[in-house]
């Protein structure tokens, strides 16, 4: 007798595996590039999609060589394109799997797996009389989603990006200016240096007034919602934080200066830094982490701790091991020997 682990939906999904009712995936069409770090990639995704509101995020799973790798990235298409697709704009980082991956080898006809879109960094039901937009780098991404949605009658933005060249989306984004549809300011920071928040009053007199939504570098949001604060206008602030602040080896009190780990499951044991995710420290050592956002939003990454102690890379917070404890890889770092079941 001959039989088979594979069910009848394995079959289906080879034959069609955007149907509904499939684990959600998506087919890439087209890759764009934006600028030379940076594409846009084109996506059909399956019939499970349930849409998405401008300024939100999707998890997306790549196959990276043999490895299965998750990250979210913001979703610069409008909601409800007649063609039904959708598109991210990936920049690609120094030392990105993933990102690298997107942007210099994503062909078209790939396969990649999706989750729904998620994320609260959207505007309201109601339009605001006057939007500002402080953006930089990949910050424009999911801002682009925005502007390509609805027309809004006061709308400023300020972009930062090193040289004109790394502006993402420049072409649009001066034809949007052009239609009257928006004022720019662009920052370039190889010349000009860091944004400096002081000069908000010259740039945008009434930026107190204006609803404003931000997104870029930690440092960046950190400035401005002390600034909004400190006018007593913080909510009016709204940011999106691709990436969790992270306390720097050695500041965060006991223990913040890494130690040996152990992967109790695997059997492997290495020397890791008080900086370095533990996600990070695992996939280096050749052990199957779970992942998800790598930015600790979804809880895709948690982990039994067994023994041992950890620091949260956000708050610098120490967990200590005990029944029951769980802990998020993606954002916590040793500290000091630790045992991690995996």
């Amino acid at each position: 007798m001959v039989t088979t682990p594979l069910l009848p939906s394995d079959y289906l999904d080879l034959v069609s595996p955007l149907r509904a009712g499939a684990d959600l995936r998506g087919r890439i069409e087209a890759v764009h590039p934006e600028t030379g770090d940076a594409a846009t990639l084109v996506i059909r995704p399956g019939r499970g999609w349930r849409g998405h509101a401008a300024g939100q995020y999707v998890r997306i799973g790549v196959d990276v060589d043999g490895r299965r790798l998750w990250r979210s990235y913001s979703l610069t298409s409008p909601p409800h394109r007649r063609d039904g697709r959708i598109t991210i704009t990936v920049k690609a980082i120094p030392g990105g799997k993933v990102s690298n991956h997107l942007v210099r080898r994503a062909k078209p006809g790939t396969l990649v797996q999706l989750d729904q879109a998620t994320g609260d960094f959207v505007l309201p039901q109601t339009k605001p009389a006057k939007v500002l937009y402080l953006t930089a780098g990949s910050g424009i991404t999911p801002v682009m989603s925005m502007l390509r949605d609805i027309a809004l009658d006061d709308v400023v933005m300020i972009h930062c990006a090193p040289q004109p060249q790394d502006v993402i989306f420049r072409k649009e984004l001066h034809g949007l200016v052009a239609d009257g549809r928006l004022r720019l300011t662009e920052v370039h920071t190889d010349a000009d240096g860091r944004l400096d928040l002081a000069r908000l009053d010259e740039l945008v007199p009434d930026w107190a007034e204006r609803e404003t939504w931000a997104c870029g570098p930690a440092g960046l949001l950190d400035a401005a919602e002390e600034l909004w604060s400190a006018h007593g206008v913080r909510e009016r602030l709204h940011t999106e934080r691709f990436r969790p602040g992270t306390v720097v080896a050695g500041d965060g009190g006991d223990g913040g200066g890494g130690g040996e780990v152990t992967f109790s499951t695997t059997g492997k044991t290495v020397d890791a830094d008080g900086a370095t995710p533990l996600l990070d420290v695992g996939e280096e050592a050749g052990v199957l982490m779970p992942s998800g956002c790598r930015m600790g939003i979804c809880f895709g990454c948690v982990t039994p701790l067994r023994e041992g102690a950890v620091r949260d890379l956000r708050t610098g917070e120490i967990t200590e091991a005990a029944p029951g404890v769980l802990i998020q890889t993606c954002v916590s770092a040793a500290a000091g020997p630790c045992d991690i079941e995996r």
